[in-house]
């Protein structure tokens, strides 16, 4: 089986994820995705003529964001009209999912050169009609087919399910309140030390003025003392009627766990901002890096997907960390640097505590608290954030991960080289 190589990662910055208030909230999503494209290109000479398909990940796939977006963001981005491209849907696993996909390619000798990525804009996913938001998650907008699969697998409103993870396992909201204080730091500390610059390229408008060039959504001066005195975020929500027969969001849960007292803990400060990004990841074989003339940074090791209770949703990183660790043949021990999605305090620090690792080596450059979460973008920014550091640091082995809705996981190792092996 071939090799699948890493040749090149870029992203966007992180733009706030808000009408009025985000630099990028007014471009429009293939704008976002062909900037990221297009810096692959010139930075590695690509002849786009070779690139054998674009895998891109949009998770709200409707609107600006209809349309196979990773077809038309290689168009916009000036790609050869021969490179192919496809649009995929794993919820906020999207981003690494495509990045797996077009390792599989490689490896399985069908491809030579694939573009990877994803986009979110959550500006506009707010501004969409809650039913298409839902895509039959949620109660209210459910036909008949949803009815049935939610008396199965009741599906809650993911903020709902983090607490509900958080009274499950004990945990205190000064515990997760420290995930969200610790990302703000690190991330703090990144951006000041210029860490996330390698991967960044700024988003340009049609004459060439930089609209966006560094991450707007992180909040420095955010304190444990500040913290503390947030209102929980979904305490309001949790026991609203949802539809005629009185279902509510903590009633999907108790539908499953009748005996749980759902606490509530998470915030605005302890969970994952709502921005807009893209992210994209160049996918080579041996063969073709070499003719092209082009250098490896990463050997794609393994990757794995992992289901688990979609009621709880958030709880499948885990077994998903364990899974392709025993497909790569490694240890916990093994892997130098982790990243996983801080969609919710909960979910990092559930993971950290569960593989008893440290915090010394995971999210060492904060993360999607301080940063934010652009869904379909977020796993192919952390790939590329790994890489980064574990070429800073001089490690060999990343591993990223993080939960999507449906309780799904994947996963990917990635080893740092500096040759092909």
């Amino acid at each position: 089986m071939a090799e699948a190589y890493i040749i090149d990662t870029a992203r966007t910055p992180r733009g706030i994820g808000k009408v009025g208030k985000g630099s990028l909230a007014n471009e429009h999503p293939q704008h976002l995705a062909a900037t990221v494209m297009k810096a692959l290109k010139d930075r590695n000479n690509l002849d786009t003529s070779t690139v054998d398909d674009v895998i891109w990940s949009v998770s709200t796939q409707d609107g600006k964001q209809a349309g196979d977006l990773g077809r038309m963001a290689a168009l916009d981005a000036g790609y050869d009209i021969t490179s192919s491209g496809t649009t995929l849907d794993r919820f906020c696993g999207g981003g690494i999912t495509s990045v797996n996909f077009a390792a599989a390619q490689v490896m399985s000798g069908m491809e030579d050169c694939v573009v990877a990525g994803g986009t979110e804009m959550m500006s506009l996913t707010a501004q969409m009609s809650k039913e298409k938001m839902a895509a039959g998650l949620k109660p209210p907008m459910m036909g008949s087919y949803n009815e049935r699969l939610q008396k199965v697998h009741p599906q809650s409103h993911q903020g709902i399910c983090g607490d509900a993870i958080a009274s499950i396992e004990g945990y205190t909201r000064e515990e997760l309140d420290e995930v969200g204080y610790r990302s703000q730091q690190r991330a703090d500390a990144a951006i000041k030390a210029g860490k996330f610059d390698k991967s960044v390229v700024p988003v340009l408008d049609d004459e060439g003025n930089v609209i966006l060039d560094k991450d707007e959504y992180p909040r420095p001066e955010t304190t444990r003392e500040g913290l503390a005195q947030l209102e929980p975020a979904f305490s309001k929500i949790a026991n609203v009627p949802l539809d005629a027969n009185g279902t509510t969001f903590a009633g999907l849960v108790n539908q499953k766990y009748p005996d749980l007292e759902i606490k509530h803990f998470h915030h605005a400060g302890n969970s994952s901002g709502v921005v807009d990004g893209a992210a994209g990841v160049l996918v080579t074989s041996e063969d073709y890096a070499k003719k092209h003339g082009l250098k490896p940074r990463a050997r794609i090791v393994a990757t794995a997907n992992m289901g688990d209770d979609p009621t709880l949703m958030l709880n499948a990183p885990v077994p998903a960390a364990k899974k392709v660790l025993a497909k790569a043949g490694l240890t916990k021990d093994d892997i130098d640097l982790w990243e996983i999605n801080e969609a919710f305090a909960v979910v990092a620090h559930k993971f950290v505590t569960d593989l008893g690792l440290s915090w010394d080596n995971v999210n060492v450059n904060g993360g999607s608290i301080a940063l934010g979460h652009p869904i379909g973008a977020t796993g192919s920014i952390l790939i590329g954030t790994v890489l980064d550091e574990l070429e800073r640091t001089g490690g060999r082995y990343g591993l990223v991960t993080m939960c999507a809705a449906g309780g799904m996981a994947p996963a990917i190792i990635i080893e740092r080289v500096e040759d092909f092996v």
